[in-house]
């Protein structure tokens, strides 16, 4: 490996500067020459800085920006050094930061640019890597503002880094040189990530550094400045590189879905369009409900997310060409598109003749599974039928993600879901209740969410007659968590239980054996696609039985009836067993890993488009 000349840029603010370098030297700076360019400093940094013997200081008597500072460090770099660009708000809390980058930036040879996990000092994650859409031209920074939980672990192929810190091998500057000097500052990085790639080389984040960065820096304290800087970059990054991004595209897909409200739909409409962006397509969203509408309700003009609002307000391709219908199939004749696609499930072991009707105007219809497909197939469809599985987010989803145990040491089940009859919460309260004592340190956690206004959860849970001397149940009611914190409640239990008659899918259930728990769950249902022995705890079932519910899209079919002994059964086997659940639980988290995320569902919608269409 080559050495490694590390470039800081300082500009005024002395007391971050020194702070900033005072945490750098305390690291494992191995085989690297440090460089600080004073960007012609007006306060009392050049003198500070002349008291020093170390680093070695580079002066300009004016300020260059941050582009032209930056490539003065570069061009100070001994000959062959790969160089690292270092902003002077950091702070270092990992003293081996050096060799993480320099490992993560040969672990592969078409690596050339390496990032890391930036943080504030309030523990809110700041950046994981960044994405740009030609569309605005504005750079987003992945995981900004959420709470740091350990996602984005590993090695990570990304679009761009922001250079607060980067790692920037000198094969790279020899085919591409350093920062472009037609910017100023704000988009150079990105710029510079992407004239990377074109000449062949990848840019990943090294998600298992974490820096922290205060944030700041000379632009910081002058908002107006800050703003006619981003504009001025944004103006020569459009003219680079909108339509290079634009072209990219392999296509169009019409989306018409849910994705502002808290169901199932909605959750998996944000995976889905993500993905497939992510994968080369350009998705258009558009809501398919609303007035006239089974659901009238009308969505909100944000989705709280940057890439999805930029989807949502894209123009309709003219004339939309393939298109998605991804709801109840009732909303199939809603499908605006020349090649008509729908996409739907259902809990039960058939679908409604007037969703098969509507089914058989598609041009193809789309099912996460073969329990589903059969049900179709057996109503009568006749149009084209394949299996779309759904997958879940692996940089949120993960064994790494911080969780919080137990303060009592107690062996914790958890179960999320909503209250009714499909989920079979009596089954699942009864049961743990008879099978552990109240002496034993061991609980019974369940999220419940209850959206019936007439029912009354303290007295369905009174009806059950539950036992005080049996196992302790505690309950989380109606407590909405941003998306990605679920993990964090995974984490913080020892095992999942779903005992439910019947799932479309069950995206808990997926999501916390990402999270490497164990799970105990029904053995029928769309979720016997990523269920196995090897991985979980399948609950037998005492047959099927006529599914009763408020929902009129059951009636006439059947669901699961899960055997209640033999739910007792695995919940102290688990329990007594922990040593052979962990480990399940890390087999099926590697399985999940490897299979079912939503970059292998866009995948596979991909290579259906491609073939099909």
């Amino acid at each position: 490996m080559s050495d490694v000349a590390i470039v800081v840029l300082a500009w005024n603010q002395w007391p971050m500067t020194l702070q900033m370098l005072d945490s750098l030297r305390g690291t494992d700076l191995s085989g690297a020459h440090v460089v600080l360019v004073d960007n012609g400093s007006t306060d009392e940094t050049p003198a500070r800085l002349a008291e020093r013997d170390w680093p070695f200081v580079i002066r300009s008597e004016q300020n260059l920006g941050f582009v032209r500072g930056n490539n003065i460090g570069i061009a100070a770099a001994p000959p062959g050094s790969d160089v690292v660009l270092l902003n002077n708000d950091l702070e270092f809390p990992d003293g081996s930061w050096l060799a993480k980058l320099r490992e993560a930036a040969y672990s592969a040879p078409d690596i050339g640019v390496v990032g890391c996990r930036l943080r504030q000092a309030d523990g809110t994650l700041l950046h994981a890597g960044t994405r740009i859409l030609p569309d605005t031209c504005l750079g987003q920074q992945l995981g900004s503002l959420e709470k740091d939980l350990g996602q984005y672990p590993g090695l990570r192929e990304v679009q761009g880094v922001v250079f607060a810190c980067v790692f920037i091998k000198r094969a790279v500057l020899d085919v591409i040189g350093g920062l472009s000097e037609q910017f100023d500052t704000y988009l150079e990085d990105t710029d510079f990530c992407l004239r990377a790639s074109a000449a062949g080389f990848k840019t990943v984040v090294c998600g298992d550094l974490t820096l922290i960065h205060h944030q700041h820096g000379s632009t910081q304290e002058i908002p107006q400045h800050r703003e006619a800087l981003l504009e001025a970059g944004r103006k020569v990054f459009r003219r680079q590189w909108q339509e290079p991004l634009e072209q990219a595209y392999r296509g169009d897909l019409l989306w018409q879905s849910i994705i502002n409200h808290p169901t199932g739909y909605s959750a998996c409409t944000r995976g889905f369009v993500q993905a497939l962006e992510q994968a080369g397509k350009r998705m258009v969203y558009r809501y398919v409900y609303g007035a006239g509408s089974v659901f009238p309700i009308e969505e909100a003009e944000s989705t709280g997310d940057y890439l999805l609002d930029v989807v949502a307000h894209r123009p309709l391709p003219t004339p939309p060409q393939e298109a998605v219908v991804f709801g109840q199939a009732n909303v199939f004749a809603r499908n605006i598109g020349k090649y008509r696609i729908g996409f739907t499930m259902l809990e039960v072991d058939g679908f409604p003749a007037e969703w098969v009707h509507l089914a058989n105007s598609m041009d193809e219809i789309w099912v996460p599974s073969q329990f589903n497909a059969r049900g179709f197939l057996d109503g009568g469809l006749k149009r084209p039928i394949h299996i779309m599985p759904l997958g879940f987010d692996p940089d949120h989803f993960h064994p790494g993600i911080r969780g919080f145990p137990n303060p009592d040491g107690e062996f914790v089940f958890l179960s999320c879901f909503e209250w009714g009859e499909r989920k079979a919460p009596d089954v699942l309260l009864q049961a743990f209740n008879r099978t552990f004592s109240a002496k034993e340190p061991v609980r019974l956690v369940c999220k419940v969410t209850n959206t019936y206004a007439n029912v009354s959860m303290r007295r369905e849970i009174l009806g059950l007659g539950l036992s005080e001397s049996g196992g302790r149940i505690s309950y989380l009611f109606n407590r909405n968590l941003p998306h990605y914190q679920l993990a964090a409640l995974y984490r913080s239990a020892d095992c999942f239980v779903s005992p439910s008659r019947g799932e479309g899918w069950n995206m808990p259930l997926m999501e916390a054996m990402a999270c490497g728990l164990p799970a105990i769950a029904t053995d029928w249902g769309a979720h016997q696609e990523f269920v196995t022995a090897e991985i979980a705890y399948p609950l037998r079932i005492r047959g099927t039985v006529p599914a009763v519910a408020k929902c009129p899209y059951y009636e006439g079919f059947s669901w699961a009836d899960p055997d209640p002994d033999h739910l007792s059964h695995l919940l102290r086997h688990v329990y007594e067993n922990r040593a052979e659940a962990q480990q399940r639980g890390l087999l099926a988290a590697a399985e999940m890993r490897q299979r079912w995320t939503w970059s292998s569902a866009a995948k596979r919608i991909l290579d259906r488009l491609t073939d099909g269409t």
